[in-house]
């Protein structure tokens, strides 16, 4: 018979995979983020750097720039490759629920996962897991949209729940003051309301998922018949 103890230490494990995953992937986002920041930030240095040079060539074309002109521009590129690299990057943009409705198809399930992503600190402990599977099929359903038309069913469907079920849902729990968060009503708390409509957002998430993937596996299906019929007959004539 499981102990208690035994029982404790299960969920324990269970909670700090579920954690040591979801910063695996929000590192990831975060470490893309970096990446694409440096990029621009050489960019932007080399923008700079070039521009000095072609405003000295061109000046030194009428007056010539001699050893102290040279010695200018370089302290000049200097600065200003220093300063450009020490400066601070641009913080992540905020993304706000409102511009769901306008974010391309094939980015809204990034976005949703990015903005669910801060809103964990204003949920309840009881929440958590909802949080994480909706996360994992964000991720999963986005690549599924890069050849998904924005004026087809299935596209409506999926930003009515991205763009407005799960933002309202979220906003509305946050909209409750802390203390009543917790307090029974009507037979539950707001705490297990948001877990619960979580729960079902996450249940629509993976069958919107699983209708989209067999999409996918019929018209692979179809294609490996195809292949089939025309080569293996091909070599049947031949034989």
């Amino acid at each position: 018979m499981t102990s208690e103890v035994d029982e404790q230490i299960a969920r324990s494990t269970e909670l700090l995979n579920r954690t040591s995953d979801r910063y695996r992937s929000l590192g990831s986002r975060q470490r893309a983020y970096r990446q694409e920041s440096l990029v621009k930030r050489l960019g932007r240095i080399a923008i700079a750097d070039v521009a000095i040079l072609v405003a000295a060539m061109v000046i030194g074309w009428f007056v010539p720039l001699g050893i102290g002109g040279a010695m200018l521009v370089m302290l000049l590129l200097a600065a200003v490759t220093f300063g450009l690299a020490v400066l601070p990057g641009s913080a992540p943009p905020e993304i706000k629920p409102e511009t769901f409705r306008q974010t391309p198809l094939r980015i809204l399930p990034l976005r949703t996962e990015q903005w669910l992503e801060r809103q964990r600190g204003d949920m309840p402990a009881q929440a958590m897991r909802q949080v994480d599977g909706i996360e994992r099929r964000l991720e999963t359903l986005g690549p599924q949209l890069a050849g998904l038309e924005e004026d087809t069913p299935a596209a409506g469907e999926i930003r009515k729940l991205l763009a407005d079920n799960l933002p309202g849902l979220v906003e509305s729990y946050a909209r409750v003051p802390a203390p009543l968060r917790s307090v029974e009503r009507n037979g539950k708390t707001p705490d297990q309301q948001l877990a619960d409509g979580l729960a079902v957002i996450e249940r629509e998430i993976a069958q919107m998922t699983e209708q989209l993937a067999s999409g996918d596996l019929d018209l692979l299906a179809t294609r490996g018949r195809y292949l089939q019929i025309k080569y293996q007959g091909d070599d049947v004539i031949e034989g």
